[in-house]
């Protein structure tokens, strides 16, 4: 089993991100795995300039950070909602969740740098013994050495001794 605390990106990173200039737009959403962690996932986002556009500046108007932060919003939960927490780990460690809302979300404004800025655990599932119990034992549920029975290795390996530590 895996222990997740949950992760967040380095505080260099997300200041890199930021620009003047640019609208940011911060979203949050709970919601359960389906292996039962509840997760709380931050996203963020920043607004670019239109190929054509004339003004020096990037900002998006108060109903269209609305609608981007309710598409940022559907996507994450809908996203969290069907995955186990380790292929999400590994989805949002890759990047590929930010494109997809990026991708979403650009037809309202064009978007640019979506990422997951961090990622809570506020529950994790309680442990199910018969579960641990079966990942750790052979096919019909007990292991073939008795008590104090000793491992065989091959070509009676044995760890090297260590001068110091």
């Amino acid at each position: 089993t895996q222990s997740t605390w949950g992760m967040e990106i380095t505080r260099d990173k997300l200041q890199s991100l930021v620009r003047k200039w640019h609208t940011t737009i911060d979203c949050h959403t709970d919601a359960k795995t389906t292996d039962g962690y509840f997760l709380r996932v931050f996203c963020i986002g920043f607004t670019k300039r239109a190929k054509n556009a004339k003004k020096r500046h990037a900002y998006a108007k108060t109903s269209q950070v609305k609608s981007i932060r309710k598409i940022m919003h559907s996507g994450l939960l809908k996203e969290v909602s069907t995955m186990t927490c380790n292929s999400l780990m590994e989805k949002l460690s890759a990047g590929a969740l930010g494109d997809e809302i990026c991708a979403k979300a650009s037809q309202i404004y064009p978007l640019d740098n979506v990422t997951i800025k961090k990622v809570k655990v506020l529950k994790k599932p309680k442990i199910d013994l018969a579960k641990l119990l079966e990942m750790h034992s052979d096919t019909t549920g007990t292991t073939n050495l008795a008590a104090g029975e000793a491992v065989n290795r091959p070509d009676d390996y044995e760890p090297p001794i260590l001068t110091s530590v």
